[in-house]
């Protein structure tokens, strides 16, 4: 869907603007490509930039609330130094690589409910106005979808996926916000959790999976949460059995309830464990999060591939997104033009 309008600090005659994405989703760390379609207004302009800026809807948590808003996360100039024409038709082709933790928004071609956009601003002659506007469409990397997968074969069920404003201390996070993908427990593992909510932090070279279950209270102890990490490689996601692995992560963060305070150290291989998890401390979108108690972290690096879900099988693509509504995925995209603050930008 392309959204257009007139540049309004140039006011009635000036030049439009109508960024085009190419068609399809693109991969986190991959290359966005597309071009800004330029009309000349009434009168010659000279265009100094053409930015490209990512935006996402995250939600901050407070102590007593939640808000919601707008956090641009990267920027992109990519063209500019040029004068457009009265009347002008001109178009900048542009491909620039997204950020390796640029959230995912589907899956299996199913909606997750994350809304990211693309806006695109001009500055002529000195003004500046965010003239556009498109929904970004970010599909899993092969690491990830095997992941999510894998949860789909065991039995867990999609529940619900949003951004929370924060960081998770003690990783490699470089994005003023993270993707919670809210599961529901499968039966064999529902007398111990509530809910599994999985994080994805790409790099290049691989991936931590941060698992955080929030645990159901038994007659001697209350419920608490539990969070565990993991690191998996990009090159090693045909050599596994991922629904083996995501088992055993899963097995382990429920079974290592009692090993919070254990002075380990973090790694790719072996058990490690990260102290607390500090989310926010970024001014008044800081939020308090709810890692609180923390257990041992890091299995042996490599999930694997595992088969292709065929239609109508039993993995994500049936049982952990069929369900989504595609209506309230068009209300959110909206909400992008309803003026929400926004956060700080963050790192590439």
């Amino acid at each position: 869907m392309v959204f257009k309008r007139l540049l309004g600090s140039l006011g009635v005659g000036g030049p439009m603007v109508d960024t085009v994405l190419a068609p399809g989703a693109v991969l986190p760390g991959g290359g966005l490509s597309g071009e800004v379609r330029l009309t000349g207004g009434g009168a010659d302009f000279d265009i100094e930039h053409i930015t490209l800026e990512l935006v996402a809807r995250a939600e901050a948590e407070y102590e007593d609330g939640e808000s919601h808003g707008t956090v641009a996360f990267d920027r992109y100039v990519v063209g500019g130094g040029f004068r457009l024409a009265e009347g002008e038709h001109r178009s900048v082709p542009f491909t620039v690589n997204l950020p390796w933790e640029t959230p995912i928004t589907e899956l299996y071609g199913q909606q997750l409910g994350i809304v990211l956009g693309v806006r695109t601003e001009l500055s002529v002659a000195g003004a500046k106005d965010k003239g556009d506007l498109d929904t970004l469409t970010v599909g899993p990397l092969p690491a990830q979808e095997a992941v999510l997968e894998a949860f789909g074969q065991l039995g867990f069920g999609f529940k619900s996926a949003d951004l929370e404003y924060g960081r998770i201390g003690g990783t490699g996070q470089r994005l003023p916000f993270y993707q919670e993908i809210e599961l529901t427990p499968a039966p064999q593992y529902a007398h111990a959790v509530n809910e599994i909510e999985v994080t994805f932090l790409a790099t290049p070279g691989g991936m931590e999976v941060i698992l955080e279950a929030d645990k159901r209270g038994g007659l001697l102890s209350s419920g608490h949460d539990a969070l565990t990490r993991f690191t998996v490689s990009h090159d090693d996601v045909p050599h596994h059995n991922w629904k083996d692995l995501v088992d055993g992560w899963v097995r382990e963060l429920i079974e290592h309830r009692s090993s919070y305070g254990s002075n380990s150290s973090y790694g790719q291989v072996g058990y490690s464990h990260h102290g607390e998890a500090h989310h926010g401390d970024h001014g008044d979108h800081g939020h308090h999060g709810h890692h609180q108690e923390h257990h041992h972290d890091g299995r042996r690096s490599g999930p694997g591939l595992g088969t292709a879900i065929a239609a109508g099988a039993a993995g994500l693509a049936v049982g952990v997104v069929g369900g989504m509504v595609a209506a309230e995925v068009v209300d959110e995209v909206g909400d992008f033009f309803e003026g929400d603050d926004e956060g700080e930008g963050g790192e590439d």
